[in-house]
């Protein structure tokens, strides 16, 4: 597991490396010092969990995560004021820990975030899609899947030899789908291996052209995530 720890003080970022070294030795620990640093080091190295402190200066650790795009980190807050938790669970955060805490507490934290990992690669590994339609189960497999798009209240799932309309909505589905799909858009979703180019467009948008020569349109604020996602 990697794991960021971002604060602006040296002594916080000190117990919170001793504490995953005795309780997560396995993990590749790194630091950033502030808010603008710490959207740096997620961008380049893509952590499982971020110990994130909320009040640093230029930029506060709700500002970072409300900049994050996907895929984004577990994230665990870390304060001395009790007033930013709702602000912090607004942000989807998976724990808060009140400065000061104990080994006790950060134990807690650790497991909450074991369990939403094990829960993740579940997900993950699921290799099928079941569709209900008027009493009849149909199985599609993320296999066939080439992309999705949104309708209304429903998706939109193309194979190659048919489609599929499911009562969900994209975000629904995506964490289903697991990282050999990635969002292209508000509207699309599309499984990486068949993107076979990427063509600008205007404002920073971008044109995708997949194996079967169908072009989907890649928004600014996915096209990084779908260049890391080939990357991968």
């Amino acid at each position: 597991m990697k794991i960021l720890i971002v604060d602006d003080e040296a002594y916080a970022r000190d117990k919170l490396r001793r504490l995953v070294a005795e309780h997560a030795a396995d993990a590749l620990v790194s630091e950033a010092r502030d808010g603008r640093e710490a959207l740096e080091c997620i961008q380049k190295q893509q952590p499982d969990l971020v110990f994130l402190d909320i009040q640093m200066p230029e930029m506060d650790g709700i500002t970072v995560a409300s900049q994050l795009s996907a895929p984004v980190p577990l994230i665990i807050f870390v304060t001395a004021y009790d007033q930013f938790a709702l602000q912090a669970f607004d942000a989807n955060a998976i724990d808060y820990l009140l400065k000061p805490y104990d080994e006790a507490r950060f134990l807690r934290a650790l497991q909450k975030v074991q369990e939403r990992r094990v829960g993740t690669k579940k997900a993950q590994a699921e290799q099928h899609l079941l569709l209900n339609e008027k009493g009849r189960v149909t199985v599609i497999r993320l296999a066939d899947i080439l992309r999705l798009e949104a309708a209304d209240n429903y998706v939109m799932i193309h194979t190659a030899q048919q489609q599929h309309m499911m009562r969900q909505t994209l975000s629904g589905l995506q964490e289903r789908l697991g990282q050999g799909f990635v969002r292209c858009h508000r509207s699309h979703i599309v499984r990486l291996d068949q993107i076979a180019q990427i063509l600008p467009a205007q404002k920073g948008d971008a044109e995708l052209v997949l194996l079967n020569d169908t072009r989907l349109p890649c928004s600014r604020q996915h096209r990084d995530e779908v260049v890391q996602g080939l990357s991968r």
